[in-house]
């Protein structure tokens, strides 16, 4: 049974960069890259300028919607009661693409930042890594805004970035020079691999929650998944009739999402490489050029944090909502120039960068996720498909476990 159609997103609220753009080379006004922190405490923004901000979340009341209620922030931000974080402004001295939080770090992971803080090294920190114009990596420690690393090996943007969900601290970075890079900040950032073969810019990466996989998307038709393990490649997905710039797993790391220029979000089974479905953006507003073939060119895919629903933003000014079993969006809100979505890690909110610098937080669908659901994103997070298929269990249940129920 298909819970009732979600509401139209709402605008809760909007920032805007502090100071006018500056016509030089040294500043840009995109926000290329949003995101929350994973406990839902903070909210980096990289706003143009070579400067991020770093905001405690939530925001200020009124801006939050009714019945919404973020997890405290106390209990690992501020372990000794030294009062709410304030807002940070990291300056980083170069035009920011690529943003990405840690998990909290494991005990063992303290060693880093007891090296560059002694007088706290029983006390773990959350950090952010942000991907640069000229090719460097620059780590900050969250709670202080002070820089821990600088991390230098690619050769042009780092457009984008991702840690490892497991809190071993294992960042994977994304460049224009067409390669990924991965560093381990355990061992005072060492680059422990490079993996080439993508021939174009490489706009995104995404590592599966299960910490098995990674996909990265380029300026290319095909999208390559990665073992994680021994860092080869798995598959090339073919699918998409232009070049790839976004890429999501799923929850339970049973489902994989790219977006494409070409219109369209292929939803994936990483484990066979099977194509299980294609969501089209089709023309809304017929008073829009219909003669412009990238009018609904994708920006952006994003997975819900309980994998019921997707977001996507495209060039025809649309943030849509689409629910997982159904092939039209299920809601729509109009959006500007949109580069860029995330959804808060415990629901009810989406945040949405955009090409004139500004975030906008929007409300998102609240579920209630079926107990069917809850089975399937258990079961899932630990059974690859394969697995999933030598099950002795009635087929009609193998298909629901492995999503070929659309």
């Amino acid at each position: 049974m298909l819970s009732p159609a979600p509401e139209e997103p709402l605008l809760l609220a909007e920032l805007k960069p502090g100071r006018p753009h500056q016509f030089d080379w040294k500043s840009s006004c995109e926000t290329w890259s949003v995101a929350f922190s994973p406990d839902g405490s903070w909210f980096a923004w990289s706003q143009g300028h070579c400067i991020v901000k770093l905001i405690p979340w939530p925001l200020e009341e009124q801006f939050i919607p009714k019945g919404f209620e973020a997890k405290s922030r106390s209990s690992k931000n501020d372990p000794k009661g030294r009062g709410s974080p304030k807002e940070k402004t990291l300056d980083c001295g170069q035009i920011v693409w690529g943003l990405a939080f840690s998990p909290w770090p494991s005990p063992p992971s303290r060693r880093l930042w007891a090296r560059h803080h002694p007088q706290v090294p029983d006390v773990s920190c959350l950090i952010l890594a942000t991907g640069l114009n000229d090719g460097q990596i620059k780590i900050w420690e969250v709670q202080t805004g002070l820089l821990l690393l600088n991390l230098s090996g690619h050769q042009d943007v780092v457009r984008d970035l991702s840690f490892t969900p497991s809190g071993s601290l294992i960042l994977v970075s994304a460049s224009r020079d067409k390669t990924l890079r991965i560093w381990d900040l355990n061992k005072h950032g060492k680059q422990i691999q490079v993996l080439s073969g993508h021939l174009q810019w490489v706009y995104c990466c995404s590592i599966s929650p299960d910490c098995s996989m990674l996909c990265s998307a380029a300026g290319e038709k095909s999208v390559f998944l990665w073992s994680m393990r021994s860092y080869t490649l798995i598959r090339k997905l073919e699918g998409h009739q232009s070049s790839v710039v976004s890429c999501d797993f799923s929850p339970d790391s049973a489902l994989l999402v790219t977006a494409s220029y070409d219109t369209n979000v292929i939803m994936w089974d990483p484990y066979t490489g099977e194509r299980l479905r294609s969501l089209h953006h089709t023309q809304l507003d017929p008073a829009m050029d219909d003669s412009d073939v990238n009018i609904s060119s994708l920006r952006s895919v994003c997975f819900s944090p309980e994998g019921l629903y997707l977001a996507t933003v495209a060039d025809d000014r649309l943030l849509r909502i689409w629910a997982l079993e159904l092939k039209t969006p299920v809601a729509f809100a109009p959006m500007t120039n949109g580069l860029c979505c995330t959804f808060f890690p415990h629901g009810g909110v989406i945040a949405t960068g955009t090409r004139d610098g500004h975030v906008q937080f929007w409300t998102a669908p609240r579920v209630l996720s079926s107990l069917k659901h809850l089975c399937r994103k258990a079961l899932r997070s630990f059974l690859t498909t394969y697995q999933v298929l030598a099950l002795p269990i009635p087929k009609k249940m193998k298909e629901f476990l492995t999503y070929r129920t659309f």
